[in-house]
């Protein structure tokens, strides 16, 4: 069964290693988590600080950005060739005048 970890404790962890000089084995060892896991954890802290474990489920402020701006070009898309359907079919025929 996989484990899950609060974000207090990843970045205590981190902060362990970074601001505390600890080891990185020591680090792992003593709080009971891998190594490596320990060295993934910090390189998320050092690249996207305290917005590097943001849960499941949950997104990165510029990621939830980037999301809804995809999610609001799609719509834009489907506007614009629905407004090029009509144009061209109001093109075709024209209204009785």
């Amino acid at each position: 069964m996989k484990r899950t970890y609060s974000k207090e404790f990843k970045i205590k962890a981190c902060e362990l290693v970074l601001k505390e000089g600890i080891k990185h084995k020591v680090v792992a060892e003593k709080m009971g988590i891998n190594h490596i896991m320990l060295y993934k954890w910090i390189d998320d802290y050092q690249t996207y600080g305290e917005e590097a474990f943001v849960g499941k489920g949950y997104l990165r402020s510029e990621d939830a950005e980037l999301k809804k701006l995809r999610k609001e070009n799609e719509r834009l898309k489907t506007e614009n060739e629905i407004l090029k359907k009509a144009a061209a079919y109001f093109a075709k025929h024209p209204a009785d005048e």
